[in-house]
């Protein structure tokens, strides 16, 4: 382990349970802390040659596991042994040309699989057998996903729009494998895996923005026979978008407008519930939004 630099951090993580914190630098380090031990200075996780962009926790089920992304063009998959405090790389994926610039987890219903968007243009998706990190990994890429550069993926709800907890467990076959990329091109695109292989789910692609778009997050589902999705853009504006599955014909998605920052917006998260929208801006203030009605929002608070 190394000491922790000063340089800037780049993005910070929650473990599931609420008890840990990842942050990650631009002087190629990971930080692991506890948050209810704050005195504790954790330990440094070091494995990556250049800024690290974006830390993502794995759900629990498949252990203590975190992944890490970077402008070195690596992916780095690490595990804690339970000893002390012992972080191990397990898996170190070198499948993309450019800067890998986001990693997101998919829901745990679907297994233990990690989506990586890269300026390379391509996603690639990564899949543990078994859902076992230290063994093999199947591989698939979405290529020329955005022209000049992925910088963004979030994926979807593994239960379909509408779908009503059920006492019996769901069949693998109803879940659904889609995710959302954005980037350098304006727009913002959806992904099913079907037969096989990714394809493109909405055409044409998602253009509301005249600008790079940073970041993009798929609502949790809440139950409601609707989709709904954030995008965030180097044109200040941030767009809320939906899929209305309640009537025959209307699945087209559709944008609006949240509110036009006038400053480039960093990223966008949902709650928990997916009834609030935490929006970071280039005024380095965060703004939490909520929907009221008819499909308008409004501004809960700033932080």
């Amino acid at each position: 382990m190394a000491e922790g630099g000063s340089h800037c951090t780049n993005d910070a993580a929650v473990d599931y349970y609420g008890k840990n914190i990842a942050t990650c630098s631009s002087d190629g380090t990971i930080q692991v802390r506890s948050i209810d031990n704050p005195s504790d200075p954790g330990v440094i996780l070091t494995g990556h040659q250049l800024p690290v962009w974006q830390v993502a926790w794995a759900h629990p089920r498949f252990g203590s596991i975190l992944a890490s992304c970077s402008f070195d063009r690596r992916v780095i998959v690490w595990k804690d042994s339970g000893r002390n405090g012992q972080w191990s790389q397990i898996q170190v994926f070198e499948e993309h040309q450019g800067s890998v610039n986001s990693i997101d987890w998919a829901p745990h219903e679907l297994g233990l699989i990690l989506a990586c968007g890269s300026s390379d243009s391509s996603i690639s998706i990564f899949t543990a057998k078994q859902g076992n990190a230290s063994a093999a990994w199947d591989k698939t890429k979405i290529g020329s996903a955005h022209e000049g550069g992925v910088t963004a993926v979030s994926w979807a709800p593994a239960l379909a729009p509408g779908a009503l907890v059920s006492s019996q467990p769901a069949s693998h076959n109803t879940y659904v494998f889609k995710l959302v990329s954005c980037g350098c091109d304006n727009t913002v695109k959806v992904w099913r895996f079907s037969d096989g292989s990714w394809k493109m789910d909405c055409f044409p692609p998602l253009s509301k923005h005249s600008d790079w778009v940073r970041d993009v997050a798929w609502a949790p589902n809440i139950g409601l026979p609707r989709t709904t999705m954030a995008s965030a853009s180097q044109d200040g504006t941030v767009i809320i978008w939906t899929q209305d599955h309640s009537e025959a014909g209307s699945d087209q998605w559709q944008g609006r407008l949240l509110n036009d920052f006038k400053v480039p917006v960093w990223r966008v998260r949902w709650s928990s519930a997916g009834n609030v929208l935490a929006v970071t801006d280039g005024s380095n203030a965060v703004s939490l939004w909520k929907e009221v009605v008819d499909g308008k929002w409004s501004q809960v608070t700033a932080l």
